[in-house]
Order: C-alpha cells, then structure tokens, then sequence
C-alpha cells in the first residue's frame, strides 16, 4: 500500500489502542523486544538517554558473510539482563520522543504491499480516524526509511574495505568494529 488513506483504513478496520503494558518492551511474546535500529536513529535514541552510541546499542545478533568475513548487519537497541529494552523503566518508555520507527508504528508493520499486525492486547480496539491516518504515514515513512537504508547497505557492503579481524558491523553508514 502507498496511499494514506486506504493504509488508514486498513488500520481502522483492524482497530488498535495501545494498553501500555510494555509487553512489546519487555520481550513478551514471540516478536520479543529485539529492536533493530539504523545508526542515525541509534545516536538520536543514545543523545536522549545521554548515553554513548555504544551504551544504547549492541550488534544486530546473527552474522552474515561479506567477501568471506563474517560481520554483523546493522545494531539493535540494547536489553536488560532478562531480554527487555533497556530504555523501558518498567512503566513507561525513557527515550519515547526519540524513539525508533519499530517502536513508533508498533505493531504494525508493511510486509510488501500487506498490512502486519503483531501479537499485541491492545489490537481490536477502536482507533480514532486522526490516530489511523497518523500510523499510515508513519508507517510508509518507515517503510522508505527502511528501503533507503538497505540500499545504502548494499552499496557498503558492495564497496566498502573489510579490516582483517575483529567483529564488524555492517551498516548504511560503513564498517565498524563493534
């Protein structure tokens, strides 16, 4: 979907009020809390904690091979010791202005031209025209976000020299040793 208004309605129909459980931060569930993050949003999220970039984020879990290296592709926002965000203090979201796409669209996301729901309590419930038509463009925001930034990734990874050792990180940005 690229239009607003049928992505809105889409929503609509499927209804969603957010409960403020935290269940999505706390790893509840079968999407867990792992939140995958560009660098850009992970120093946006790091400066509204007053957190160094490496205090916020960790490398995305899982290695791929580039050129026969084995890096790690993009960064996640960093967990507690028990799998939830660590920016969720246990009622509320600490970094909620500064939040990421995934968080922001939850739990929501566009699969090709298909609207996603993740299990979360707080879909079925009525959502106000205003707040659908909010979510629509948030997620087609991301959805460009996220095309822009594989794109970028795939010039780096196309381009980009490989140090010889040491665990790297693969992003839009470049080549980072984690």
């Amino acid at each position: 979907m690229t239009d607003v208004d049928a992505l809105a309605s889409e929503i609509e129909r499927v209804g969603f009020a957010c409960t403020r459980c935290g269940d999505c931060c706390r790893g509840v569930g079968e999407d867990g809390s792992l939140v995958m993050v560009g660098r850009a949003e992970a120093r946006r999220v790091a400066a509204a904690a007053g957190l160094p970039f490496a205090g916020a984020v960790v490398p995305f879990p899982g290695e791929i091979e580039v050129r026969g290296r084995a890096c790690r592709l993009g960064w996640a926002l960093a967990r507690d010791g028990e799998g939830a965000c660590r920016f969720h203090d246990g009622d509320r979201c600490a970094v909620y202005d500064a939040r990421p796409w995934i968080c922001r669209t939850y739990p929501f996301m566009l699969d090709g031209e298909e609207l996603v729901a993740s299990e979360c309590p707080g879909l079925g419930t009525p959502i106000a025209e205003d707040d659908a038509r909010t979510l629509a463009a948030d997620l087609l925001a991301r959805r460009a976000a996220e095309e822009d930034e594989a794109e970028r990734v795939r010039c780096v990874v196309a381009s980009a020299e490989l140090p010889p050792d040491g665990m790297l990180v693969v992003d839009a940005e470049g080549v980072t040793r984690a």
